[in-house]
């Protein structure tokens, strides 16, 4: 009987019966109109993509202008035989590249910008490594030899160029004068008439002026290397050769890999420099790609060998580049997850 009269109570119940009029019928409850979150929704998408491409777009304007537009013209020039002067009609194919692959002073310049590459990294590396470590200790005059290192790098490379091309003139440059006043002598063709020497005597004059970036960025990384753990080995009484390889070079270990890929980069694209002090001699001594293609497009007028050197030295530096990617900075762009 109590489930009975509690049933017809809720049944009878204000809040679970149907509500009724002034006439005694019953008025049906309408359901509440769906929230208008989806077309809301639809609309911040389109907003989200709209900034992006406000944002972007500019950017790759500009990245089309500068990059994809002067390559595409360079591979359109170099399937033409072109002295720049009308339109390109004298189709040739890949007979430019043909040209360029067999001619024994672009080929020559290859092995010059590789071994640009391996000196670079070989002398440079160490040499900024220590320099760095020196550097990092609290020292009297600490800043100003960081400027003075600092500021061959930061001059521009004309400037450079024709400080070192006074320095080094035959006899009545200043490096031959201390060096005949010490009694050492100098070359008689000079350091940079020599063909023996002069490839030698331009990597001198390119590790003075890039050093200094090896420098800095490896200083910039000495202060991401914590303190606790340099005095926790301290008091595990480790030497300063097992702190260094243990700790800092490790731990420094995506800085140098980023610097040598810079290196690498700017070395097989060498020409300002060069052009400046030698101009690729003597001989050919000291061509690089970048002078080679220079000096048959506006010494020559062909434009349509330079067209495919400069097709040729874009693949190299874009292999070399994704060959660096995959075997040394891998373990810097994968997941934590992935590592060892």
């Amino acid at each position: 009987m109590a489930d009975d009269v509690t049933t017809r109570d809720v049944a009878a119940s204000p809040a679970t019966s149907p509500a009724r009029g002034a006439a005694g019928r019953t008025s049906r409850v309408r359901p509440a109109a769906p929230a208008r979150g989806g077309r809301r929704g639809v609309n911040s998408q389109l907003r989200k993509r709209l900034e992006i491409v406000f944002f972007v777009a500019p950017a790759l304007a500009l990245f089309g202008l500068f990059v994809i537009v002067p390559i595409a013209t360079a591979v359109q020039m170099s399937l033409f035989r072109w002295k720049g002067i009308g339109p390109l009609v004298d189709f040739v194919g890949l007979r430019n590249y043909v040209s360029v692959l067999t001619n024994d002073v672009f080929t020559g310049a290859v092995v010059h910008n590789l071994v640009i590459v391996g000196l670079s990294i070989l002398i440079q590396l160490p040499l900024g490594l220590a320099i760095a470590l020196l550097l990092n200790r609290r020292m009297w005059g600490q800043s100003a030899l960081r400027t003075i290192i600092f500021v061959p790098y930061v001059l521009a490379e004309v400037v450079a160029g024709v400080i070192w091309l006074q320095l080094l003139q035959p006899q009545y440059g200043v490096i031959d004068g201390i060096l005949d006043a010490v009694g050492l002598g100098s070359p008689e063709q000079g350091w940079l008439g020599d063909p023996d020497l002069a490839l030698w005597t331009l990597m001198v004059v390119l590790t003075w002026k890039y050093l200094g970036l090896a420098v800095i960025l490896f200083l910039a990384g000495l202060q991401g290397v914590p303190e606790e753990l340099y005095e926790a080995a301290q008091l595990d009484g480790a030497t300063w050769w097992q702190v260094q390889r243990k700790i800092t070079i490790p731990l420094l270990g995506p800085t140098l890999r980023t610097w040598g890929f810079l290196s690498m980069i700017g070395s097989l694209q060498l020409f300002d420099m060069v052009w400046i002090l030698t101009r690729g001699g003597p001989a050919n001594a000291t061509t690089t790609m970048a002078t080679f293609l220079i000096n048959e497009g506006t010494e020559r007028s062909n434009f349509g060998i330079a067209g495919a050197a400069s097709v040729v030295l874009f693949v190299v530096a874009l292999f070399m580049a994704v060959l660096y990617q995959q075997l040394i900075l891998r373990r810097d762009t994968r997941p934590e997850t992935g590592r060892n």
